[in-house]
């Protein structure tokens, strides 16, 4: 008896290594994705570059209207070049409010409420993703419904609160109240929900590991990115806050924002000196970010490939 081919084609009287019947379109990767998907065309990239543009643009007036006169900005149109005065600015700054101290105390009282905020939100939201516990959809709404209530309603029992224990004119009056946030928790819920796996909890605890080991062994490392990001907009936050900490701190205990009303002060505003002195006050966010920023664009990827 003949042998049989094996291949149906060859059965059929084809070539075995025949082409396909349905011509491919369009080469694809190893992943099965177009070759053309990783590729941006220029209109792409031009929308990119005036976004960056648009973006940098108000860091760039600030620079430009510190390094000028006030007289300078006076006029129409004005200049769109750095100038001379970039150093007479900060010196006036210097001179007209104690920005060095109003720097350390931003700095204390950013920093604290950051790690505070991370930690205490990060250990909250760890518990509302994955830990049972009786009434916790209940207390998990209450949290995020205190987001709804506007914080000015807060500021008279708060004062009176910070008043009976002696704190008023010092720095843990302001750092106290934000150690902790609502958003925070959610915020660190839902990415533990989605970034952490029960199984990866499970076995843990099969081997042995209470609670708190794996809080700092696994739940840790695995929330780094989006701790990374309540970081950075906490520490924003505190640092751009202006309302509470003129409430409740003093001319002799001012953080940078309410140091910074002090300037550019007489019968002529002096907006160039102003200028200068929220330069000064911009900086130290720049270089939270610059030490954030691969923690935060590796969340953003992390979420981005997640399927």
């Amino acid at each position: 008896m003949a042998d049989v081919p094996a291949d149906p084609a060859a059965r059929r009287g084809q070539r075995p290594d025949r082409a396909p019947p349905f011509p491919c379109r369009r080469a694809r990767g190893r992943d099965g994705v177009s070759a053309r998907t990783g590729r941006g065309g220029a209109v792409t990239y031009a929308v990119l570059v005036l976004a960056v543009l648009v973006s940098a643009f108000p860091f760039y007036w600030t620079v430009v209207a510190a390094s000028r006169s006030n007289a300078d900005l006076a006029k129409v149109p004005p200049s769109l070049l750095p100038g001379p005065n970039l150093i007479p600015n900060f010196e006036a700054v210097l001179d007209e409010a104690d920005i060095g101290k109003a720097l350390l105390n931003s700095l204390l009282v950013s920093g604290s409420i950051t790690v505070g905020t991370v930690l205490c939100c990060t250990l909250a939201g760890f518990a509302f993703a994955k830990l049972r516990f009786r009434g916790r959809g209940a207390l998990l709404a209450l949290t995020v419904g205190t987001m709804m209530i506007p914080p000015q309603l807060g500021v008279i029992p708060l004062f009176m609160l910070i008043a009976e224990l002696g704190w008023v004119n010092q720095l843990q009056s302001v750092i106290l109240p934000g150690l902790v946030s609502a958003f925070g928790v959610f915020f660190m819920r839902q990415f533990l929900v989605q970034s952490l796996p029960d199984e990866l909890i499970e076995a843990a605890r099969v081997d042995g590991a209470s609670t708190a080991r794996i809080f700092w062994a696994i739940v840790v490392p695995v929330a780094r990115p989006g701790m990374a990001v309540l970081g950075l907009l906490t520490f924003m936050s505190a640092w751009n806050d202006f309302f509470w900490p003129i409430v409740a701190l003093s001319s002799q205990q001012p953080t940078v924002q309410v140091a910074l009303r002090q300037l550019g002060g007489g019968y002529v505003h002096d907006q160039s000196v102003v200028m200068a002195g929220t330069l000064l006050g911009t900086l130290p966010v720049l270089l939270v970010f610059g030490l954030l920023g691969r923690q935060i664009v590796g969340g953003i990827m992390q979420g981005a490939v997640k399927g």
